[in-house]
């Protein structure tokens, strides 16, 4: 769709001089001399005398609308300079298009002048500058943001094409499996092959390496989502996933404007982040042409985006898509969704729903939280303060998964107990299973270009942190003996360092000392956040049933595609569903979903894409029923199985496409798991909760009546099933692999490496029963009455004893030798 444009800098230097003294003070409007509208704004049929317009511009009907930046700021001043090129006095022209000087509703938003910045795009009238169908217009314009445009086109963003990929395999459309990635939510070509259009050499390097190990997880192309037809879901049922897809999954991605709810209105393109709305939609700006009572609109005519721009992009901003799948940013702020809606408000109704969902408060993410004092904030950071450009805008390569696009881990800024950020080598904490070089990636001179244009430059002080694949981290810094993270907030954190805690003996507890700097596997194998994640959302089994029948009135049921709303679009920019009230292009079928059960609480732990032991959250684990035009189920709760996870784990029996994914959950605390909570206890190694004893009838109807209990057969005649089976549903969903070792369901299914513990990894990790290593003796007296004293034992006394018997036995051995 778009091409890179080259010279941007060049050509800044050419504007910024044509335009030096170009500003608001040139063309001063005198008071008095424009006259106002007799009338309040009349929406279409507003007109302007020529005069006002002429002075004004759009201002004379947008009067009292707020500056998109401050006036003082590069940006802002570059935008009036351009739009006064233009005979548009306040630059609104350069972003929206339309006529300057217009006296009608209608004349205004026509189209606009053959301008500097707009030559060769189509000349009309922008309602979103930041949509993806004309971007490289208005935001992506030389002299502006060239080449996010096609970045963002490729990227996760916009494709969403992990979320298609994992989603499709659970419902087992075997296109996807074998990790391939052949669907986005539009035909897209990598058209400059897989060298990254930004980033520094290093990465430039590390990032074609990764490309040609992982062909599958960086496709050169992706095709469109297909939507087959109702005849051919009815006759191969699992096709039905295609329709989930499409009218359930895919709202997020920013070409789209998105769902009309409480917490999920937006823009679309740069605005779906750069421009806030509120989780209640109303416009509390001053612009008299909107309509403050009316739900959907941006909050104030502002961009944000760094720290001069108002102090950064909020969270909520971001959970207006990521409040879903792995629920990451729901997860940052602490809410888990539950279905109770209590506690009571004081009219005594429920919680109102939020991403069409209610909450429960479990415990936000360290970084996150708002604790501050003075010399020393703590907590408040947003997501930009760690995600990159690239991990948000993308680098020009198409993505298949997240992994894939991130480019950062957590040691790039706190290092481990024996090495500083800048000692570690590149490829650290993600190291798919190679061998990484001991050449310590240093420290950068520069930021990118990319986050210092227009973006908030911070002195290097001894140089930038590198992230993880090279590139410099704009806003962390080696100060000293200090690393000092300034969030786009306007706060400044000092970052704890980890061999600065071991050097100075400043862990917090002696467990942590243990942990992290002693036990050397922990950091070996382990990512951070499979200790430090306090807890993970964990929705198990996914019901879906789709619905192709009709109403009570006899209309077919459907609903929102938002593939196809968002391929039929206008060279304005908008699609079929952005405007308010349109609703989109709908499909046939209709979704219906519940839960089987909640938990938050001791994740299940397994290898990621990287080759480390992460936490697991239930992903994709669908079970399918589809309900065919004439009303009847085609089939019912069905769960497909995974043919190519066994081929990867070298497994005879295939396991169930009942997805348990890798995740990076964000919720991090300072105080750790404990011990217990992996080396004890069978959930986290993948045995399910309790040993998975639960939920053992699933693969039968489960009849709740007057039983006879000698033949387990229902007395009476007339009865119903009050929990219908799931045929292939053996084992608890929380459970993950047997005693045996066999796996019974995926995880993961982008990256070749995501598995289950296996036999070995179990077995070194399981720690289960100790206590009957001294407490079996109980039965024997005489020994028992020597080593016992009367009365129970603290944890801490129990501690100490065992320390006093390690102590004791070498001693022992010692004196033996």
């Amino acid at each position: 769709m778009y091409m890179r444009s080259y010279g941007a800098g060049l050509l800044l230097v050419f504007l910024s001089a044509l335009f030096v003294g170009c500003s608001q003070e040139e063309k001063p409007v005198a008071e008095g001399t424009v006259s106002r509208p007799n009338t309040e704004y009349a929406g279409e049929y507003a007109t302007v005398s020529q005069d006002r317009a002429n002075q004004l511009g759009c201002s004379s009907c947008h009067e009292g609308i707020e500056d998109i930046r401050d006036i003082d700021s590069t940006m802002m001043q570059m935008i009036i300079g351009l739009g006064q090129s233009q005979g548009d006095p306040n630059g609104c022209v350069v972003c929206h298009g339309g006529t300057p000087g217009a006296t009608t509703f209608k004349e205004a938003h026509q189209g606009s002048p053959a301008g500097l910045v707009q030559a060769g795009g189509p000349k009309e009238f922008y309602s979103d500058p930041g949509s993806m169908w004309m971007v490289q217009y208005t935001c992506g314009q030389r002299g502006c943001h060239p080449n996010y445009p096609y970045r963002l086109e490729l990227a996760l963003m916009t494709t969403e094409a992990g979320k298609i990929q994992g989603n499709l395999h659970t419902w087992g459309i075997e296109d996807v499996q074998d990790y391939r990635v052949p669907w986005g939510n539009y035909d897209v070509t990598d058209t400059d092959g897989p060298a990254p259009l930004i980033g520094t050499e290093a990465y430039k390097a590390y990032m074609q390496d990764m490309v040609k190990v992982h062909p599958k997880q960086f496709p050169a192309e992706l095709k469109q989502v297909p939507q087959p037809s109702v005849d051919e879901i009815e006759a191969d049922p699992k096709l039905a996933g295609f329709t989930y897809q499409r009218q359930q999954c895919q709202r997020c991605h920013v070409s789209v404007r998105g769902r009309e709810k409480r917490g999920d209105y937006r823009g679309m393109g740069c605005s779906a982040c750069h421009v806030l709305y509120s989780n209640e939609g109303f416009y509390e700006g001053n612009d008299p042409t909107i309509d403050k009572e009316e739900q959907g609109h941006l909050l104030t005519h502002k961009i944000y985006g760094t720290r001069e721009a108002d102090n950064g992009v909020p969270v909520e901003t971001c959970n207006s898509c990521h409040n879903r799948g792995k629920r990451i940013g729901v997860t940052y702020q602490g809410l888990m969704e539950f279905p109770y809606g209590t506690p009571f408000a004081p009219d005594g109704s429920k919680q109102p729903k939020l991403h069409t969902k209610q909450y429960l408060f479990i415990s936000d993410d360290l970084h996150h939280q708002i604790e501050s004092r003075p010399g020393n904030p703590r907590g408040g950071m947003l997501c930009q303060d760690c995600h990159t450009t690239v991990d948000i805008h993308g680098d020009g390569n198409i993505f298949g998964t997240t992994l894939a696009q991130v480019e950062i881990e957590c040691q790039d800024c706190h290092g481990t107990p024996e090495k500083y950020p800048w000692e570690l080598p590149l490829g650290y904490s993600e190291e798919f299973d190679r061998e990484l070089a001991d050449n310590p990636r240093g420290l950068a001179d520069k930021a990118l270009y990319e986050t210092t244009y227009f973006g908030t430059p911070y002195d290097k002080k001894d140089g930038y942190l590198l992230t993880n694949r090279g590139n410099p981290f704009g806003n962390v810094v080696k100060d000293g003996d200090k690393v000092v993270l300034h969030s786009a907030t306007g706060n400044d954190f000092e970052v704890p360092v980890l061999r600065t805690l071991q050097e100075t003996n400043g862990w917090k507890s002696p467990d942590a000392m243990v942990a992290m700097a002693k036990v050397k596997k922990h950091a070996d194998r382990l990512e951070c956040y499979t200790c430090h994640a306090s807890w993970v959302p964990q929705c198990y089994g996914c019901h879906v049933k789709m619905d192709y029948s009709s109403d009570a009135d006899g209309n077919p049921l459907a609903d929102i595609d938002w593939v196809a709303s968002g391929s039929q679009h206008t060279s304005d920019g908008q699609t079929a569903e952005s405007r308010l009230g349109t609703g989109g292009i709908k499909s046939p079928g209709k979704t219906f979903e519940g839960r089987s059960y909640l938990r938050w609480e001791e994740p299940v732990l397994g290898i990621n894409g990287e080759g480390r032991v992460t936490p697991l959250m239930p992903g994709c684990q669908v079970v399918w029923t589809v309900v065919g035009r004439d009303g009847k189920t085609v089939v019912q709760n069905v769960i497909s199985r995974s043919a190519d996870e066994a081929r990867a784990i070298g497994q005879d029996s295939i396991p169930l496409a009942l997805d348990m994914a890798p995740v990076q959950p964000h919720s991090v605390q300072r105080p750790a798991r404990t011990c217990e909570s992996c080396h004890n206890n069978p959930k986290a190694m993948g045995y399910g909760i309790a040993n998975g004893i639960f939920q053992s009838r699933h693969t039968e109807d489960v009849v709740e009546d007057l039983i006879d209990q000698r033949t387990g057969k229902p007395i009476p005649q007339r009865y119903q099933v009050q929990i219908p089976a799931i045929p292939e549903l053996d084992f608890d969903w929380s459970t993950i692999v047997d005693r045996d070792g066999k796996q019974l369901a995926t995880v993961g299914t982008h990256w070749p490496l995501s598995r289950a513990l296996n036999n070995r990894e179990r077995q070194a990790m399981e720690r289960t029963g100790l206590c009957m290593g001294c407490h079996r003796e109980m039965p024997n007296k005489a020994l028992w009455n020597k080593v016992n004293t009367p009365g129970s034992l603290t944890d801490t006394q129990h501690i100490e004893l065992m320390n006093k018997m390690l102590k004791a036995y070498h001693e022992a051995s010692s004196q033996a030798q």
